[in-house]
This record gives C-alpha cells, sequence and structure tokens, in this order.
C-alpha cells in the first residue's frame, strides 16, 4: 500500500462520514411560523425537497402553510399530513395552501405520497 491508496481510503472514508452526518445526524432546529391576523402563515418551497423542512408552530392556532412547488418531478406532486387528515395536489409553479389547527404539542411529520420528501412540524 502506497501513499495514494491511503489518500485515497482516508477521502472515501470522509466522505462517507459526511453523507451520514448530513443524511441521518444532522437536525435543524426549525424555522418558526410568524403570525399575520391571527393566522401562522409560511411559504414551503418544494424543490428537491421541502424548505424549510422543519417548521416550529403554536398548539391551538390556526395555521397555514402555502406550498409553492418549483419543479417538475412526479414525488412532489402532492404533500400528506396524515396526522391532520389533511393532503393537497401541488401543481408545478401554483402556490397551494393547506390549513389546519394543531390541537396538542407534539411532533408531526409530513411527506410526498411516495415518501421520498419528508418534513416535520414541532407544535409547542
Amino acid at each position: 500500500m502506497n501513499a495514494w491508496d491511503v489518500i485515497v481510503i482516508l477521502a472515501g472514508l470522509g466522505a462517507g462520514g459526511l453523507i451520514v452526518w448530513y443524511f441521518w445526524l444532522s437536525s435543524s432546529s426549525g424555522v418558526r411560523v410568524s403570525t399575520v391576523e391571527g393566522v401562522q402563515e409560511l411559504t414551503v418551497v418544494v424543490k428537491g425537497g421541502y424548505s424549510p423542512d422543519t417548521i416550529v408552530v403554536q398548539h391551538g392556532r390556526p395555521v397555514r402553510l402555502n406550498f409553492n412547488r418549483q419543479e417538475s418531478a412526479s414525488c412532489s406532486e402532492m404533500v400528506l399530513f396524515p396526522d391532520f387528515d389533511r393532503s393537497a395536489l401541488l401543481p408545478e409553479g401554483a402556490v397551494v395552501p393547506i390549513e389546519f389547527t394543531p390541537e396538542a404539542p407534539g411532533e408531526y411529520g409530513f411527506q410526498c405520497q411516495m415518501g421520498m420528501f419528508k418534513g416535520r412540524l414541532i407544535v409547542e
């Protein structure tokens, strides 16, 4: 084994470590939703995933999440909020609101219909 072999092995291990951290170990603290006229409202951009993918809201207050789909991938055609019995088709280039009122604090997931794009809603 020469020096180049060691460099390639170390680079591969480093890249693998970054991939594991990015996809499985990193987490964001979330974006707090601002309140406008009594409604907690935020725009979520759909492009290769959800941005932001972690949203923080207050329980007992209405929430309006405006989904803006900026891609044509079939996975992003729909968003599902199973815990709130809500879903919506997301036409490309359109802004689609989803409204609900979370009654109990907790962490709730949302996702595309294929389960590839995932986000979380933290209710305080």
